[in-house]
């Protein structure tokens, strides 16, 4: 019988993506159950299958009033750790050096618990990881925790890409979680403009915020409420256009390669696992990385990057990967 572990990772779809292979190789040596957003669930049957998803939205992890305690859940809260305890978890990881996913930990019961240390966070723990390098992919956290788990888990840059069916769509999706993420709407407008003008076919997808500029704008845009729905215009894309966001590491789990637009974050921590993936820094800023805000009027580490300037790089990779996608499908002449 498998020993039992528990697994945290409450915060984004991007997020949840990445640990993907650790989550994979995990449920091949251990019972997993993961605690996670309820979007989880939809990426269970795709990602990992064989992985027990407890849907849970911690308030810590809200955008605003996250310590508005009166208005958490305490209820619930105390049901999912009862819940939890009775589960008997023989170990529990974090990758994440959060105290408050130390403490959730030890409340759960679970015996061995592995997590990163902070601010003496280590006293909730039964072993303490050893950080990885300041500018390591976020990935790499993931890894060190299944090297202490016993997992032989592939480097950044060893990830393969799954199989596909070959595609021709070039999939442009302008949202993202913050705003400081978001490249101008102008800017895909134009980018997919020039797409088009090469006969590409160009599929554009948007956050609900951003559906009526679309939609006034002639364009037939797909506005995903899902992850499902994510998942279906994953299926048919060949590449995959957009900002630091969910979508883009989605795409990459579903083996499209990726072109991403960065400004307050750091690409080297949070690029798309795709052997193909591709980015684009913005501007320079003392203040990179921003975490949620910026310290200016506007993020112009990512604002003041043009079309123009990004247009050569995207047309290249286009052509580069729906090229292969035509040959593919057709065979050669």
């Amino acid at each position: 019988m498998k020993p039992k572990l528990l697994v945290l990772e409450l915060w984004g779809l991007g997020d949840l993506v990445i640990a993907t292979p650790f989550l994979r190789a995990a449920s091949e040596k251990f019972t997993v159950t993961l605690l996670a957003k309820p979007f989880a669930q939809e990426l269970r049957p795709r990602l990992w299958p064989a992985v027990e998803v407890v849907p849970f939205i911690a308030p810590w992890t809200a955008f605003h009033g996250k310590y508005h305690f009166w208005r958490w859940p305490w209820l619930p809260m105390l049901r999912l750790r009862r819940q939890l305890k009775a589960e008997h978890f023989d170990c529990g990881v974090s990758a994440r050096w959060d105290p408050r996913d130390h403490l959730l930990l030890r409340l759960a019961g679970a015996r061995a618990r592995l997590g990163f240390d902070r601010l003496k966070s280590w006293r909730l723990l039964t072993q303490e990881l050893a950080r990885p390098d300041p500018l390591a992919h976020r990935y790499e956290s993931w890894r060190i925790a299944g090297q202490a788990l016993g997992l032989n888990l592939p480097a950044v840059g060893e990830i393969i890409a799954p199989p596909r069916q070959p595609a021709r769509v070039a999939l442009l999706h302008s949202g993202a979680r913050l705003p400081v993420r978001v490249w101008p709407l102008e800017n895909f407008q134009k980018i997919a403009a020039r797409l088009r003008q090469k006969n590409v076919t160009v599929q554009i997808a948007c956050d609900a915020g951003q559906l009526a500029w679309w939609q006034n704008r002639g364009e037939n845009v797909i506005c995903p409420r899902s992850v499902t729905e994510l998942f279906a215009l994953m299926d048919q894309a060949g590449v995959f256009i957009g900002n630091d966001s969910g979508p883009g590491h989605l795409a990459a789990a579903c083996g499209v390669p990726t072109f991403t637009l960065f400004g307050p974050q750091l690409a080297e921590w949070f690029a798309p696992l795709h052997p193909a993936a591709e980015i684009f820094e913005g501007r320079a800023c003392p203040y990179k990385p921003c975490a949620d805000y910026c310290r200016f009027a506007t993020p112009f580490c990512l604002w003041d990057v043009t079309a123009d300037e990004v247009w050569p790089r995207v047309e290249v990779f286009a052509e580069r990967h729906l090229a292969a996608s035509r040959i593919a499908a057709d065979g050669p002449r």
